[in-house]
């Protein structure tokens, strides 16, 4: 018979780097986890870190082509996202307490979603421009924190959008949707790729090409076949994680328009103005 789970046990060796203050925290707020593809590694190393309170939102099922770098079985397979991920939560913490929505996100549930919880974590490459901007636009009009990330190649990006944010995604992307409706139509895949112009040359030659071809790919309204790897979800989770307990232990976080990127091809991190 195993013995009962025992909260404080579980957190015990987080002592000396996480304070008792932070803890309570982190054991109270309430986490959004839009998308849970690359949004699995963060749910799984939040969770890891005390985070006990979750909303998952992802209308996919697990494929066997995910099973590289989301945090995933093979028995998961064919099984909702969401009633996966819930399931591996509670395995690290029964006591957890997961709502698994089986949906994808839109502008009608955005703003709900975003009344559930505290902190917002959005992954940009699996949703529709529009409800990328719902979700967004509902965080700041609720006083939420926003966290989007990107995995790239051998590395990740997190951008943290505080709740007064003078640089919210509609404001930074605003000229990119004009350009590219006057260029044709404002799709996801136009709009993303003007951003990818801007801090290309901050990223790695490898991540470049690839994105590339994934654009191409889409704009045909085929499907994001974007290449990812287990490096670069692991650093989305090590990276947002970090963040969020900075933010609830009241200490510095870089925030919007800079992204925190990190390359683990080149062994350096930096901080990207994504408006520039």
């Amino acid at each position: 018979m195993s013995a009962a789970f025992n909260y404080d046990t579980f957190v015990t060796r987080n002592t000396g780097y996480v304070d008792g203050a932070t803890q309570d925290k982190i054991r109270r707020t309430r986490l959004l986890i839009a998308g849970c593809g690359l949004g699995a590694s963060t749910a799984i190393a939040a969770t890891r870190m005390g985070f006990q309170h979750f909303v998952l939102i992802d209308g996919d099922t697990v494929d066997a082509h995910n099973l590289n770098r989301q945090f995933y079985d093979f028995d998961d397979v064919g099984t909702a996202k969401v009633a996966a991920l819930k399931k591996h939560i509670l395995r690290i913490n029964p006591e957890a307490r997961v709502e698994a929505v089986q949906a994808n996100l839109d502008k009608a549930n955005a703003a709900d979603l975003v009344g559930q919880v505290d902190i917002i974590f959005d992954t940009i490459d699996f949703l529709d421009l529009e409800a990328i901007l719902s979700l967004h636009m509902a965080a700041q009009a609720q006083g939420k924190a926003v966290l989007t990330a990107l995995s790239i190649g051998f590395g990740a990006g997190v951008l943290y959008f505080p709740p007064d944010s003078p640089a919210s995604l509609a404001q930074i992307i605003q000229n990119d949707i004009a350009s590219a409706s006057s260029e044709g139509e404002a799709t996801y895949a136009a709009v993303f790729g003007k951003i990818m112009g801007r801090i290309g040359a901050h990223l790695d030659r490898q991540v470049v090409e690839q994105v590339a071809k994934a654009l191409t790919i889409m704009e045909d309204g085929r499907p994001c076949p974007a290449s990812q790897i287990s490096v670069g979800s692991f650093t989305v989770a090590a990276l947002a994680v970090s963040m969020m307990h900075d933010l609830l232990a009241g200490l510095p976080v870089p925030a919007s328009p800079n992204m925190v990127a990190h390359s683990f091809r080149n062994h350096v991190t930096k901080l990207i103005d994504i408006s520039q």
